[in-house]
């Protein structure tokens, strides 16, 4: 299957100016046929995006544990052109049982145990990037990570990270992967800001900062500009989306930043691409900061 192999580009390459495609919104509630998902991957790696983000928990039903690592998957290896360079970020350790709950497992055994489920669905013999889901009160943090580490160490993982990190679980994850975290992937949108200590820690180590749901999620997404007046208005001054002025703005924030928008129709995710070609002055980025 052409997915990932040795010449897979690491996230430290991917962090200036880029953006990522979040694979979320193809396979939970409302999710689109498999047809206009796989456009959308397709769309995704003719803009030049070479960032995927996916989870073995993005699925609907019991039953279908991963679908979302399967699609990417199938994107991947039905699409024209070379995806040697794609990187592929998966996660673990956050669970849907199937009635649309969420749970959490951060096991050492669990984990392990997912990294080869996702390994399979990937059709790889490493995967790319792997990242601790969320943090679960029933497992020490440094246990969970540990077996991050260890599955680091033996191979199955070539990039370690992990989400929904405070700035103290950064500081110690990173001391027990000996300095190899690359990644932490949290909310961060215009109206989620309390993920700003993290975004500067990042940028301070030298590690990539993924928000998710940048654009605030799918329900919200549309009317980004009516309830940011400030985002809204400087995106008409400048004749582009409200969204595109979003992803512009976290670009300029920190070079360690890539977001992760969701998308499940090309065009969307072409209009958040473009972004990186939005050019904001120190003034603009600043009002934003502070609206």
């Amino acid at each position: 299957m052409a997915t990932q192999n040795n010449h897979t580009r690491t996230i430290g390459e991917l962090a200036v100016s880029s953006i990522g495609l979040g694979g979320m919104p193809m396979s939970i509630e409302g999710r689109p046929d498999e047809a206009r998902s796989i456009a959308t991957i397709h769309a995704a790696l003719d803009a030049g995006i070479t960032l995927i983000d996916t989870a073995d928990a993005y699925h609907l039903t019991a039953t279908d544990v991963g679908h979302n690592e399967t699609l990417i998957a199938k994107a991947l290896a039905s699409y024209g052109g070379d995806t040697s360079n794609v990187l592929v970020a998966t996660k673990g350790g956050h669970l849907r049982p199937g009635d649309g709950s969420w749970t959490l497992d951060g096991s050492p055994a669990y984990l392990k145990q997912a990294v080869e489920g996702s390994l399979k669905r990937l059709g790889v013999e490493a995967i790319g990037l792997y990242q601790f889901h969320r943090p679960d009160p029933k497992t020490p943090y440094a246990d969970s990570v540990g077996a991050i580490r260890d599955l680091l160490d033996a191979g199955k993982i070539r990039q370690a990270g992990i989400s929904n990190a405070n700035p103290e679980q950064i500081k110690l994850a990173n001391e027990i992967l000996g300095g190899r975290l690359v990644s932490v992937q949290n909310q961060f949108s215009p109206k989620f800001r309390s993920s700003e200590p993290e975004l500067e820690l990042c940028d301070e180590l030298g590690i990539a900062f993924l928000p998710w749901s940048p654009l605030g999620g799918i329900s919200s997404a549309g009317d980004l500009g009516d309830k940011h007046p400030a985002f809204h208005q400087l995106a008409g001054e400048l004749g582009i989306s409200p969204q595109k002025l979003t992803l512009a703005w976290m670009l300029h924030k920190s070079p360690v930043v890539i977001p992760i928008p969701g998308s499940s129709r090309p065009e969307t995710i072409r209009d958040s691409y473009s972004a990186v070609d939005v050019t904001l002055t120190p003034e603009q980025v600043a009002a934003l900061d502070a609206a």
